[in-house]
């Protein structure tokens, strides 16, 4: 025996709702977003020189510069079409910090360098610093 079914009015095909599906997608698409770390890339690649000593604490606001081997200068980043003392303080100027650390490459001229020290104190920056590299220890035993 074949029994027929009835439809019911106003019974149609059943669907699926889009909207909660695409806002639970975006809640993920933000929640990656925000907890992913980026690596941070300077526009002035520098080597730094060795120092020893014991690392500083991190500071909240400082504006880095970094002076490269040829002298040319960044300041937070930003390449500044020539390294001197006005172009460099108007820089420090804008950028929003109140420490400046010096990040100067080994082979940097010693002028380079004093350009930017003298630029920081034309701006009224007083806290500089200039970042090292930890220098590797090497064990000698003094023997052969």
């Amino acid at each position: 025996m074949k029994f027929s079914r009835r439809r019911r009015p106003g019974r149609g095909a059943s669907t699926v709702e889009l909207t909660p599906l695409i806002d639970v997608v975006f809640l993920l698409l933000i929640f990656f977003m925000v907890s992913t770390t980026f690596k941070r890339e300077s526009a002035l690649a520098v080597e730094l020189p060795d120092a020893q000593g014991a690392p500083r604490e991190s500071a909240a606001a400082e504006i880095t510069v970094r002076v490269g081997a040829s002298g040319s200068v960044a300041v937070n980043d930003e390449l500044l079409p020539d390294g001197e003392v006005g172009t460099v303080a108007a820089a420090l100027d804008r950028a929003s910090g109140a420490r400046v650390v010096v990040a100067a490459d080994a082979a940097a001229r010693h002028d380079a360098v004093v350009r930017v020290l003298d630029a920081a104190g034309r701006s009224g920056l007083t806290e500089v610093r200039i970042l090292t590299a930890r220098k590797a220890v090497e064990d000698h035993d003094g023997g052969g």
